[in-house]
């Protein structure tokens, strides 16, 4: 497949969605930017989520893990499922009550001006470094496939997928988003279901046959008995679970979407719908890389330093011109899907809970607007910039391993502020709990790297989350004492 029928079919993908976001942003203010006019259709909020919760980094770093941590994976994802249930019992009521367009908002309204910024500059953090290493994946294809071959630097590459995400999403925000999202998870998920396809085709693997190697190979073992391990399987249900209350539940990227559905209830369906396909999606992923590797192994291919770079090799240069299509055309959805959502829901919270567009009475609806649209190129500029720093440190990590660490990091403390804030009555100084969010994260990091030392070989996986936010609840709980002992 030449460079230039890649860029063709990118170039086509591209104009479905300038089209899609120049007829639903035709009229979109402030209303329809943050929140879409609280008229978002569940089912399409819903299949949108499927691309967020996968993003390139699914699609491709997934499938690349599975000859070192065979099927371990998927414990993660049933405890996404778990997750999603206390989302839909506990806080999508809290939310719709509230009336939130930046969830942070129950932080203002509990502890005070201070939590809402903390919590949104977590959000901020994480959402940035994830965001960017999810993009440098799908990025990194698009130049070893195409633009390397042109002598184009990674940089300009990299510039001007941003400034492409850029243009279709500065009018319409979440209302161009929930529609754009939806078209690009179906092609994400066309990917998979294709590509697998023709792995089977090639291995002449039918049905029973597949069923039988996924029984007895060794790289497709879900359980992992060693509690040592950071893959222990009872540590990454759990973890997972926690994970999907703090990158779904607790995330505005996810909540501004959701919460832009007319109901509660239209909500919860949203999450019933998207559950039990999100799992299988990321059954098909993990079967998808078995298969990769039995494929490599048959026909002699190598298998890269960096197993991000397999599946792409595969798809693009031995399973035909029209499976690599529809490779392409499910990487484009995953780059995009990665990145044009957060724009969005960065803008929003930068807007809302640090900007203070709610309260300003000095900013007229104009105002309003083109502030907005100056803070989204900005957030474009950050992520840019990020992107080119992550891949000068790059040390061949699969970077689903990245965004989940960092998960662990800058989720953990906004996991402990909203427990503490829902399940206590602990009031803190405003002054404090900054603090004791960035102590808990900073002792986070000694843990995880002291771990294996302390503790005969202990690894931390996707559980780092939990130790963080419970570092935070104990340090709020002290300063609680403290701050009511002064005061009596």
């Amino acid at each position: 497949m030449t460079p230039s029928v890649i860029l063709a079919c990118v170039a086509a993908y591209f104009a479905v969605l300038i089209g899609v976001a120049w007829w639903t942003g035709r009229s979109a203010g402030n209303e329809g930017y943050f929140r879409g006019n609280r008229r978002s259709p569940w089912v399409v909020v819903a299949l949108g989520l499927i691309g967020d919760s996968l993003s390139g980094v699914s699609y491709i770093s997934v499938p690349g893990k599975v000859a070192r941590d065979h099927f371990e994976y998927l414990a993660v994802v049933f405890g996404y499922a778990l997750g999603y249930l206390v989302i839909c019992g506990i806080l999508l009521p809290l939310y719709y009550r509230l009336g939130l367009t930046s969830i942070y908002g129950f932080l203002g309204q509990r502890f005070g001006p201070s939590a809402q910024k903390t919590g949104s500059g977590f959000f901020l953090l994480s959402r940035v470094f994830g965001s960017s290493a999810r993009l440098l994946l799908s990025i990194t294809v698009f130049q070893t496939f195409v633009f390397d071959a042109w002598g184009v630097p990674f940089w300009s590459t990299a510039a001007v997928i941003i400034g492409l995400i850029l243009i279709y999403t500065l009018q319409g925000g979440i209302k161009t988003l929930v529609w754009t999202d939806t078209i690009q998870s179906g092609f994400l998920v066309l990917g998979v279901v294709v590509c697998t396809g023709s792995l089977l085709q090639q291995l002449g693997i039918g049905p029973l046959d597949l069923f039988r190697m996924l029984r007895s190979a060794p790289e497709t073992a879900i359980y992992n008995g060693d509690w040592r391990s950071a893959g222990f399987f009872w540590k990454q249900l759990v973890s997972g679970a926690a994970i999907a209350v703090v990158m779904t539940g607790l995330d505005q990227n996810n909540m501004q979407k959701t919460l832009s559905c007319k109901t509660l209830s239209d909500a919860r369906k949203n999450f019933a719908l998207f559950t039990p396909i999100m799992v299988l999606v990321n059954l098909a992923i993990l079967v998808l890389g078995a298969l990769l590797f039995r494929f490599a192994a048959e026909r002699g291919i190598g298998i890269p330093a960096r197993t991000d770079e397999l599946f792409p090799r595969i798809a693009l240069q031995h399973l035909g011109t029209f499976t690599a299509v529809v490779f392409l055309l499910g990487l484009t959805a995953a780059t995009f899907n990665s990145a044009d959502s957060v724009l969005t829901t960065l803008t929003t919270s930068f807007c809302v809970d640090f900007l203070g567009f709610e309260q300003r009475k000095d900013l007229g609806e104009a105002a309003r607007v083109g502030l907005r649209r100056r803070v989204h190129v900005a957030f474009a500029v950050v992520l840019f910039a990020t992107i080119l720093i992550f891949r000068s440190l790059a040390d061949g990590l699969p970077l689903i391993d990245v965004v989940l660490k960092v998960a662990g990091y800058t989720y953990g403390p906004l996991l402990g502020l909203f427990f503490v804030g829902l399940a206590t009555q602990i009031r803190v100084s405003s002054a404090a709990i900054p603090i004791v969010a960035l102590v808990s994260m900073f002792l986070a990091g000694i843990l995880d790297l002291a771990a294996t030392r302390w503790w005969n070989g202990f690894r931390f996986g996707t559980e780092l989350v939990l130790v963080n936010a419970l570092m935070t609840g104990v340090g709020l709980s002290i300063c609680g004492r403290i701050q009511s002992r002064a005061t009596a």
